[in-house]
Order: structure tokens, then C-alpha cells, then sequence
């Protein structure tokens, strides 16, 4: 069945303003444009059932803006050929289309003017944390909108890979304050996610203070050389020994304690691989620890060793150089390290966490080794 005559007009009308975005409110059957000028509102006026009438309207603004029957859902795919440029960003925001604004939120190119106007569209968490993944739109002033508007959410998610990506979220650059991020780390006491977001975010969000490890000073001396020539075996070594580095070991070491299910478990090991950044195993880290082992151990035999693996390993006494191997092994630990223990279980909680501690031991036992 058609638009009403009086939707049809109206809809026309508004068609051939100049409108930045449109967003439908279902249960009150409104619908509102947003125009150089403000808002526009237009209370529609259903023929039929409203679901039914809903879609109509939406068929009529893809047919539109977009010279597509049938609405948004249908063409997704056809949109996504259409390549990610701007033109067809702005169209998006004109559908009324929820669907559509997810797609547009997830856009690497999407520009802050067109985040402010797809989350006057449509607000939820997960428009929210998609908008955040686009530094354009950190850096505005929508970044500290929508990273309060997840602080204030958390508390009520219930996946948690949501509570993991959204804290990483809150914690870039400055879109919290100080205060904001210690309330999120004593959280991390009662709810484990939280403390996985933290180390994906990096040791600058982590609000407490810790100081250089004991030996840190002398080893910068030791390295000097070798820092000076930016070798990366020494830049990690010496950044695990400093304030910041023994600061996310101790995070991690928080974390590891009672993750609650095998996609937060998943985030640890991924987040290990993203920090320590050293080309000496297959992406996504080793299948076990003890090839990590192994691996370490042939990388340090005197003599056949890498040169700048030798280079380090050469000007370190025996304790600090179990501390540089300690390292190398958590250098190439991922999530493919998982992989036999999680193959063909679907365990969590306690169940999941008896699998993993033969493994977890091995990490713990390399965190003590750097911290002590």
C-alpha cells in the first residue's frame, strides 16, 4: 500500500530541502530531518499497520537519496561496492535506517560532521564505540560525548567484550579525566574485563603509581650503546624495566588471575601481541609456550644467535639475562598460544580457568621474573 497523500506531500517537500540527516522515532511514528535550519518534524500519518507503514517510508527515502527500491537492508552489500567515499557516507544518514547508521559509524573515513550527525541519528553503545575507533572523531569534541556516554552505560553491559572494548575506548587520549579512570580501575576488582581494556590501552591510563624496577638504571647504563642505536631487543627489554612497563605487567598479571570466559581470555593474549612488538614468531604468536621456550633458547646460544639478540644478550650477567629471556618468551605468546587448550571446549568461568592454568602459571612465572 502507498504513503498517505498527506506523508506523500510532506515527504516531498522535505526531499527537495537541503537535509543533513533523518531519524524515525517508531514508537511515536515521528520523523525528523535535520536541516541547516534545525529540526523538521512530521508526524506521520499510517494507512496501515505501523511496521508495515514503516517500512513504505523507508522504501520511499532509499528510493530517494539512494535510487534504490526496497530500503537500505536489501542494498548493504551493493553500498559496500560502492566503496567508502564521502558522497555516499552523507547518504546514509537520509534512510531512517538504524542498519545504516551501524554501517556508517564503522567507516574509517567517516568525518567528525558526519559522526555528530549519525549520533543524533541513532544513539546506543555500539554506535558509540564504532564512532570511537576513528581518531578524527577522538580528537573533536564529540570523542568526550560519546566516551561519557559510555562510562555511564558500562555498568549496565552485560557482554563482556563490550566492557573490554569500551573501557580501551574511554581510555584513549584525554576523553576522561583522572578521576574517571581510577573509578574504572576499582571496578577492575569486581569486574575482570575492565583490566583487559586497560592493557589494551597502553600503561598511560593505568591510574596508579608504580616505580622502575630496582635494576632499571643500571641496565639503561649496561645497554647504552645499544639503546642509542635504537635496537629493538634492547628498547623493549629496558621499557619492561621501567615504570610503565612494570606497571603493565602488573596489569597483566590482574588480568590473568579470574578471566571470565574465552573471548576475554582471547583479548589478554591478543593484547600481549600488540605490545610487545618483536618479529621473532609467526603472527599471532606460537601454538605453545614451551616452543616459546625453545625458541628463546636457540635465539641465545652464543655465537649463532641473531646479532642483535647477541648484541644485548653479550653485555647482560646471568640474572638480567634470564629477566631478557623471560621477555623473548612473552614476546612470542598470542592467541594462536590458545589454541589447544580452547580447541573443541566451550568452557568458562572456573571450568575454563582449570584448562588455562597450566599455561597461566607459565606467564605468571615470567611476570615475576621481570618485576622481581
Amino acid at each position: 500500500m502507498p504513503l498517505s497523500n498527506e506523508d506523500n506531500l510532506r515527504l516531498n517537500v522535505l526531499s527537495a530541502q537541503a537535509v543533513k540527516a533523518i531519524r524515525i522515532n517508531e514508537s511515536n511514528m515521528v520523523l525528523t530531518a535535520l536541516t541547516d535550519k534545525g529540526e523538521a518534524r512530521i508526524e506521520l500519518c499510517p494507512n496501515e499497520r505501523h511496521e508495515a507503514y514503516l517500512r513504505e517510508v523507508r522504501n520511499f527515502l532509499s528510493e530517494n537519496y539512494l535510487g534504490l527500491p526496497g530500503g537500505y537492508p536489501r542494498h548493504l552489500g551493493r553500498w559496500t561496492r560502492m566503496g567508502d567515499n564521502q558522497h555516499s557516507l552523507e547518504k546514509m544518514l537520509l534512510l531512517g535506517e538504524p542498519e545504516a547508521i551501524v554501517a556508517l559509524a564503522r567507516s574509517s573515513s567517516i568525518s567528525p560532521e558526519l559522526a555528530r550527525c549519525a549520533w543524533w541519528v541513532y544513539q546506543s553503545p555500539e554506535i558509540a564505540r564504532n564512532l570511537l575507533h576513528s581518531q578524527h572523531v577522538v580528537d573533536s569534541p564529540l570523542g568526550t560525548e560519546l566516551a561519557q556516554f559510555l562510562l555511564e552505560f558500562l555498568p549496565f553491559e552485560e557482554q563482556a567484550m563490550n566492557v573490554v572494548n569500551g573501557v580501551a575506548l574511554c581510555l584513549q587520549a584525554k576523553l576522561i579525566n583522572d578521576e574517571k579512570k581510577r573509578m574504572l580501575w576499582e571496578r577492575a576488582r569486581r569486574k575482570n574485563p575492565y583490566y583487559v581494556g586497560f592493557l589494551l590501552a597502553g600503561p598511560q591510563s593505568i591510574p596508579y603509581t608504580q616505580s622502575a624496577h630496582p635494576e632499571c638504571e643500571v641496565t639503561e647504563i649496561c645497554l647504552a650503546e645499544e639503546l642509542s642505536q635504537k635496537n629493538p631487543y634492547a628498547q623493549t627489554y629496558a621499557h619492561f624495566l621501567n615504570s610503565d612497563g612494570q606497571k603493565w605487567l602488573k596489569s597483566l598479571q590482574q588480568a590473568l588471575k579470574k578471566p571470565t570466559e574465552p573471548n576475554v581470555v582471547i583479548a589478554i593474549f591478543m593484547a600481549i601481541e600488540q605490545y610487545i612488538e618483536l618479529d621473532i614468531s609467526e603472527r599471532h604468536g606460537v601454538r605453545e609456550i614451551e616452543q616459546a621456550q625453545a625458541n628463546t633458547d636457540a635465539l641465545c646460544v652464543a655465537g649463532s644467535a641473531p646479532t642483535q639478540i647477541n648484541c644485548v644478550s653479550n653485555k647482560l650477567n646471568e640474572p638480567q639475562l634470564e629477566k631478557f629471556k623471560a621477555m623473548l618468551v612473552l614476546a612470542q605468546i598470542g592467541d594462536n598460544t590458545l589454541n589447544d587448550v580452547f580447541g573443541g571446549r566451550d568452557a568458562s568461568g572456573t571450568v575454563m580457568r582449570k584448562h588455562l592454568q597450566p599455561l597461566t602459571s607459565e606467564i605468571n612465572n615470567i611476570i615475576k621474573t621481570l618485576i622481581s
